[in-house]
């Protein structure tokens, strides 16, 4: 059977550019394992704080990422990702240039690209799966792939921000509910 993988990234867009994302990560399957909601707040379980902790430790990772509006829900997660490299300086003693250079490194099937929010999500989620794997939870897994939506301006932007605050007050109208 010879199945093609459908892509779901813009083939003309380079994600290692700098550009405000909105960035939306499930559990394998939908399941909850983030937590509840309960009277419109959201409780997050072990694995949910832990989620929560790698996703703002991020930026020290990453020094050209400042990170916006974050929420955990039961089964997914919901984030802006601001890539920026006039912040960069040095992290983990590792000096990084000030200016991105020229993108000889465009998006290619199956080749990471440094610095791009791909590597970046999959290091958040590495880090979070690698927890749980010593932490007797190896049960959990992510599913293969993120959602992500370039923010092209401040509208675009206030409209998420609101989106990802107001999320546990709409769970249960929420397409990821279940």
């Amino acid at each position: 059977m010879n199945r093609e993988r459908k892509h779901i990234r813009l083939s003309d867009w380079d994600y290692s550019k700098e550009g405000v994302y909105f960035i939306t990560i499930c559990c394998k399957g939908r399941h909850s394992c983030f937590g509840t909601i309960q009277d419109n707040e959201m409780f997050l379980s072990e694995i949910g704080v832990v989620a929560s902790r790698c996703w703002f430790e991020i930026p020290y990772h990453f020094s050209h990422v400042k990170l916006d509006e974050f929420v955990v829900m039961p089964n997914h997660t919901h984030g802006i990702m601001i890539l920026d490299y006039s912040i960069v300086g040095t992290r983990h003693g590792v000096t990084q240039p000030s200016k991105q250079g020229s993108h000889q490194n465009l998006n290619q099937f199956s080749k990471p690209v440094k610095n791009s929010v791909s590597v970046i999500i999959n290091q958040f989620k590495s880090s979070v799966k690698r927890w749980c794997n010593k932490n007797e939870s190896n049960y959990f897994e992510w599913q293969p792939r993120f959602y992500e939506q370039i923010l092209r301006n401040e509208n675009s932007v206030d409209q998420i921000r609101e989106y990802v605050y107001t999320n546990p007050k709409h769970w249960i109208e929420d397409e990821l509910y279940n």
